[in-house]
């Protein structure tokens, strides 16, 4: 009895720590309970105390501030003072720049889906659509890639004037200033549909709208400045660039050694104050056709002109310079990959400019770092996001069409398995950076500068574009190694290194970036305790230090619990509103994997501390956990958004099981690598009791998913979807356009096509070529003559979408490619193998039977060479030939399955057999031993025929038709040597 009131006892009490965590209650009204508990615990059973004591003591502590703070507070405060390198001023503005979103509701463990089913899903309005309709539409007509890309090295004349002049330039500026003020959503869309006919031309509008000035007078210009430049940059009578990296500083763009002293200069005839500027950039796009430059540079006051004395030293500002400005030198152009969109270099030695060219005047002197790290923000969330978002779909589209239109073995590639395991890749992927866009755009479209999404959408979407566009080149094989300008993969996957290297490198993105500024701009207590740290006033700071640190043990206790729970019950079943029987248990997955990231970024901050900066492979695994969060949300959102069909339920299904996946590995690899072990394996005890939670993706979904790949309108919602997403066109001559047009021809004519290919596997047709067949069909009734038409006409389509191009032997111009299936030459494709066959046949039966008549055996040894010499006999092949020992179905018979008494007896029936004719007959009757030479004499008989003249030809053509009378029932040839 004793015993059994001790454990009851114990179990109150853990269930109301349990409790007390989960409730989320304060400190002070925490430890009152816990106190109220372990006495009454006690009068249960006084050996409870065994645990109740030190809980008592410790709420004892907690209450009792004094000895609070001399006891937990101020050891805390100094060992992590301590800890904690120092930072920069620069460091400092990098990691308070910004805002937060979504994403910080994931980080903290507890989603509200209330606030995430509120947010608006992001649509076009009617101006914007009809920008994408028309002048967007009628650009991408106008681009040419090949040509932009291996001749020209350069946008036409034509293109330019028509992106200038239509507002391509001025995007995203007001429409006080003659700009178009889309919505970011629409900026992603355009960007999108140009990107998916030029990255070249993506590229160059790109970066007015979000890399260059524009984007930075909006936001912190003076008056008179956007007055002076935004109107023209919006017209596009400006170009833009922006000079931020150079040989010394890429990925630490910190680290600039430009300089801007401040001095006395001489400016449009007067002495003014200003600056001194010394720089060299380089990899700046724009900057060879660039008529301003937005500068990055260090400033410095040494003379104290600026009025304090004491501040010398103001850190990174931009500045704003026309490109003819004296002393400014705009360099020779790079050649980033072979990508031929205009990028150079910009340098200066003592150029003076006067202070008002700094963005925003004197008063935003050192904001420069924060400023960029804002606007950059905004480039890394629609710019690069939309132009990989484009090239996996136009991979989708393409590489679609082609797994469907390609054969090999009798079938479509895309129905092998090896492929499918690529196909199902690019299919789920493309849903979700479509899906990804949609949320991320939703966010911008709000206001605010979330930083850390914005750092997740252009490491995540370049990544992911780079595995679509890989798959896709294994998929297409040699028909996309071959280069030329009907190679719809090669271009992209050229140019995949720039997305993954400009704003920010995908490693410095992933390793430092997301996790490090998402620690500071996601929760709720880390950037506050952080200045306190750092605090001069240490007096002071203690006492804010002491309220802050209670209220995060906190909240990583309620987390903590929350995790636990999760991990033996499931999640929480907290969803959206209009979550269904599909999307429900993947919010209660979030819901668990949210709260267990909590925990674990707090484990890894609280332990880790500054270390966390250097343990770049364990920050970047934290970056996977929290994006891959994101990316879920952003699934079902799109999803519920969707047709909700079974095939975008498929690729959604595959997509959200990747995500899961990824999430778990991330969470057990980050144990299994981090220092202190003990605390790895508690907290992955508390988040993974059981162990993995997640599969990776059935073989069976893949399946089903690279099936559901090589359909289109309704029983593939989503293709037809993202045909309204890009540049789409079924023009049999483009690049693009050459393989979406077999395929829908293919879609249209599929139903006779694989009947016809299944009949032709099994010899079903005589001939050598493909006309041969569908000529025997159609005179044979099995097909019409439309139907015959149709074949000729489908297969010379699909021929001529997988020619490559050919070159000279100097690879500088490309040759035209003939297609010897086409309409005008499907006629030459014809043999006269099986009138060849059919004569020999003929002659070989009299012949033969000539041979066999007992009255003409005398004349056997006469008859033995003519027989020797024939072409062909007419003895049956294969499986139907008896003497070869084969079954009808094929298997072979033994000699011993032929030993029975009924067959022994039909072996010695002398009176219908014939001794010497069998004798001889080896010589003869088995077709298989001739066949190669038979073949031999056909390709030479028609080699000789295509070699003789017109002349000849039209009289065996006559010939054939007069004595072929059913030849006028197929195919033919009229006058106009039309087929």
């Amino acid at each position: 009895m004793a015993i059994g009131l001790f454990i009851l006892a114990v179990i109150i009490q853990l269930a109301m720590v349990l409790a007390i965590f989960l409730l989320s209650l304060s400190r002070i009204t925490g430890s009152i309970v816990a106190l109220i508990t372990v006495l009454v615990t006690a009068f249960i059973s006084p050996w409870s105390l065994i645990l109740g004591l030190p809980i008592a003591l410790l709420c004892l502590m907690l209450l009792i501030t004094p000895i609070r703070q001399s006891m937990i507070t101020k050891p805390v405060y100094k060992a992590l003072g301590g800890a904690m390198p120092s930072m920069s001023d620069t460091e400092r503005e990098a990691l308070d720049a910004g805002t937060s979103w979504w994403e910080k509701e994931l980080f903290m463990g507890a989603p509200d889906w209330d606030t995430f089913a509120k947010y608006p899903y992001p649509e076009l309005s009617e101006e914007e659509q009809s920008f994408i309709d028309n002048e967007v539409e009628v650009l991408c007509a106008m681009l040419d890639e090949w040509q932009i890309h291996h001749e020209d090295k350069e946008l036409s004349p034509e293109a330019w004037r028509f992106i200038k002049a239509n507002g391509f330039l001025g995007l995203i500026i007001p429409k006080e200033y003659g700009g178009l003020d889309f919505s970011s959503y629409a900026q992603s869309r355009v960007m999108s549909k140009i990107a998916s006919r030029s990255p070249t031309a993506a590229v160059t509008c790109m970066v007015p709208n979000s890399l260059g000035p524009g984007e930075l007078l909006m936001h912190y210009g003076t008056d008179e400045q956007k007055q002076r430049w935004l109107p023209g940059l919006a017209k596009g009578e400006e170009v833009p660039c922006f000079g931020l990296t150079g040989p010394e500083a890429g990925s630490d763009a910190g680290a600039i050694p430009d300089t801007g002293v401040v001095c006395y200069g001489m400016h449009e005839g007067e002495q003014v104050l200003g600056l001194r500027m010394n720089f060299s950039k380089r990899w700046i796009t724009l900057a060879p056709i660039a008529t301003v430059v937005g500068l990055a540079f260090k400033m410095h006051d040494p003379e104290g002109l600026l009025g304090d004395l004491e501040k010398t030293d103001y850190g990174i500002t931009c500045a704003l310079v026309p490109a003819s400005h004296q002393g400014v030198i705009i360099g020779p152009r790079h050649n980033p990959i072979g990508s031929p969109f205009m990028n150079g270099t910009v340098d200066g030695q003592d150029v003076f400019i006067p202070l008002d060219y700094i963005i925003g005047g004197v008063e935003n002197a050192g904001r420069g770092w924060r400023m960029l790290m804002e606007c950059l923000g905004v480039g890394r969330g629609i710019s690069l996001p939309a132009l990989s978002t484009s090239a996996s779909e136009m991979s989708y589209l393409s590489v679609g069409a082609f797994a469907k239109v390609r054969e090999q073995f009798k079938i479509s590639v895309g129905k092998f398995e090896g492929v499918q395991d690529a196909t199902s890749r690019i299919a789920s992927n493309t849903y979700m950076l479509e899906a990804f866009r949609h949320l991320v755009t939703c966010g911008l479209n709000q206001g605010g500068t979330p930083s850390v999404m914005t750092a997740m959408a252009k490491y995540y979407a370049t990544e992911t574009m780079r595995s679509v566009i890989n798959d896709g080149m294994d998929v297409v094989g040699g028909r996309a190694v071959q280069m030329g300008p009907r190679n719809f993969l090669a271009i992209p996957y050229q140019a995949i290194p720039v997305s993954i290297t400009v704003e920010g490198a995908n490693i410095l993105t992933r390793s430092l970036m997301i996790f490090g500024q998402g620690a500071m701009r996601c929760h709720p207590y880390l950037f506050d305790e952080l200045q306190l740290l750092q605090s001069e006033d240490k007096e002071g700071a203690l006492k804010q230090f002491d309220n802050l640190f209670f209220k995060h043990l906190g909240y990583t206790f309620n987390r903590g619990a929350k995790a636990f729970v999760a991990g033996y019950v499931g999640g929480s079943n907290d969803a959206p509103n209009f979550a269904d029987n599909f999307t429900r248990p993947y919010y209660k997955d979030i819901n668990r994997l949210s709260a267990g990231f909590a925990l674990t970024a707090d484990m890894s901050l609280g332990l880790l501390a500054g270390d966390l900066k250097r343990k770049e492979m364990l920050s970047g695994r934290l970056a996977d956990i929290h994006s891959h969060l994101f990316i879920c949300t952003a699934i079902l959102q799109f999803y519920e958004y969707g047709s909700k069909s079974v095939a975008e339920r498929l690729h959604a299904e595959v997509a959200l099981k990747n995500s899961l996946y990824t999430i778990q590995e991330a969470f057990l690899s980050l144990f299994a690598n981090f220092p202190n072990q003990f605390a790895a394996k508690l907290v992955s005890f508390v988040t993974f009791p059981s162990g993995r939670i997640f599969a990776p993706v059935s073989d069976e979904l893949k399946r089903q998913l690279g099936d559901t790949f090589m359909d289109d309108f309704e029983a593939n919602p989503f293709r037809d979807y993202l045909k309204t997403m890009v540049y789409y066109n079924t023009e049999p001559d483009d690049v693009t356009g050459r393989m979406e047009h077999a395929y829908q021809i293919l879609l249209e004519v599929e139903p006779l096509w694989q009947k016809f290919k299944k009949a032709e596997h099994k010899d079903s047709f005589e001939g050598l070529t493909f006309e041969d067949h569908v000529v025997y069909a159609s005179q044979n009734g099995d097909i019409t003559e439309e139907e015959a038409e149709q074949l000729i006409t489908y297969n010379s389509i699909r021929y001529d979408s997988l020619l490559t191009d050919t070159f000279d032997k100097h690879l500088s111009k490309v040759q035209e490619r003939a297609n010897p299936h086409s309409l005008e030459n499907a006629v030459h494709r014809l043999t006269d193998y099986a009138e060849l066959k059919s004569d020999a046949q003929l002659k070989n039966n009299a012949q033969l039977n000539q041979v066999l008549n007992p009255d003409n055996l005398q004349q056997t040894s006469e008859n033995i060479a003519s027989i020797d010499s024939m072409p062909d006999n007419n003895q049956p092949t294969g499986d139907a030939n008896p003497d070869h020992g084969y079954e009808s179905d094929g298997d072979v018979k033994m000699v011993n399955e032929q030993d029975t008494a009924k067959e022994i007896n039909a072996q010695t029936d002398f009176q219908d057999s014939h001794p010497e004719i069998e004798a001889l007959g080896s010589r003869h009757r088995d077709a298989a031993s001739h066949l190669n030479e038979r073949m031999s004499y056909n390709h030479r008989l028609n080699k000789d025929k295509f070699a003789s003249t017109s002349s000849e030809q039209d009289n065996h053509e006559q010939q054939t038709e007069t004595s072929d009378p059913t030849w006028k029932d197929g195919l033919r040839r009229d006058e106009n040597d039309n087929v």
